[in-house]
């Protein structure tokens, strides 16, 4: 997949913060095997209501994707339907082969991509109709304007009926579907509960390397890539956790990464997933401690665990923490101590007997 690449940000944003949100669309593009062939900036703090880049900037890009022979026009912000519909229309006049993204179509790309499981697959259709409905109902509408006064008047609005309907009854299924995994997985909890083992959920801000860290707490032989969303099912491991001879059997599940800016639709869609995370007595929170966003990422995971309801105690994992000198890890612990972080290195096990220890003492202290 050949991309070309537009984000539209403020006029006052950082060069940093400008520079983040570039590299990370690349990241998303990379992991669903595509190459950024051209990247725009556009800097306005309004969108255009039509097309939300302006007709100057579409124009040039799609003059320029004609030349490259792009696949795809990726946007890296969260478009209205019909701005999206817009563009597609200006590509069709144009006849040219190649299709229109947002970033949510992005993700959902590589969700899709990545999903193995009967569940996963569902949560992504289900997100997609969430994400995509809007968008077939505007061009339902759009057809019906269209076709007043000639003849056809009522077709379109006919047809988003139609849509509608399908998509609302086929949503229905999914959930229903879903629920009985939800079902499933409450009875799992029920007899661990009953068993008396306790669980850990891990979170973190995509690619920050929980599933090293999944390894070397479980030796589960979790599939560990630098991809963003390598993995989208809970896998659950066990380990043994403790200060030497004191300890016990706890089990560890990992879900998917978050990310920036997710819609609440799109996290909704994947709550049934969550739900192991979110009914885990204690979250360990992943943190990759070389990365230099590291509060904006902090801030973002936390503010969807709100979302979702997760409230429990949290264990702060610093994780690559070799990365680090060992002047680094003293300014971090006094910047962030009041996390309490432990600091890992789960490619080299370094600190990993120190967080087992931890989350030992963080069952007797809150459970």
């Amino acid at each position: 997949m050949r991309a070309i690449v537009v984000d539209i940000v403020p006029k006052d944003v950082p060069a940093e913060e400008l520079e983040h949100r570039l590299a990370e669309i690349d990241s998303l593009v990379r992991t669903y095997s595509g190459v950024v062939v051209v990247e725009y900036v556009q800097k306005r703090d309004t969108a255009d209501y039509r097309t939300f880049v302006g007709s100057g900037k579409l124009d040039e890009m799609l003059s320029v994707a004609g030349e490259l022979k792009a696949d795809v026009l990726i946007i890296g912000n969260i478009l209205k339907p019909a701005q999206l519909y817009n563009i597609s229309e200006e590509i069709r006049k144009r006849k040219l082969e190649i299709q229109a993204w947002d970033r949510v179509d992005l993700i959902l790309k590589i969700f899709a991509d990545h999903a193995k499981t009967p569940e996963s697959k569902l949560q992504i259709e289900l997100a997609s109709i969430r994400h995509m409905g809007p968008r077939i109902f505007g061009m339902g509408m759009e057809l019906s304007r269209q076709g007043a006064g000639i003849g056809t008047r009522g077709i379109g609005e006919t047809n988003t009926e139609r849509m509608r309907r399908h998509l609302r009854e086929r949503e229905q299924g999914i959930r229903r579907e879903l629920a009985k995994y939800v079902r499933t997985r409450t009875l799992q909890r029920d007899r661990r509960r009953r068993d008396q083992f306790a669980t850990f959920g891990i979170v973190w801000y995509t690619n920050a390397g929980k599933s090293s860290l999944m390894n070397a707490l479980t030796k589960k032989g979790v599939l560990s890539e630098d991809k963003l969303f390598a993995t989208l099912e809970t896998r659950t491991g066990d380990a043994w956790i403790g200060d030497g001879e004191h300890g016990v059997r706890a089990l560890v599940h990992d879900t998917i990464g978050f990310i920036r800016d997710l819609p609440p639709d799109l996290i909704e869609a994947f709550r049934s997933t969550l739900e192991d995370s979110i009914e885990s007595d204690v979250l360990l929170h992943v943190i990759d401690a070389g990365d230099p966003r590291i509060e904006e990422k902090l801030a973002t995971v936390e503010n969807i665990l709100a979302d979702i309801g997760a409230a429990q105690p949290r264990i702060h994992v610093f994780n690559k923490s070799d990365t680090l000198s060992e002047r680094e890890i003293v300014l971090y612990r006094e910047k962030y101590a009041i996390l309490d972080p432990v600091f890992v290195s789960a490619a080299d096990r370094t600190g990993v007997n120190e967080l087992k220890t931890r989350m030992y003492h963080a069952l007797l202290e809150f459970l």
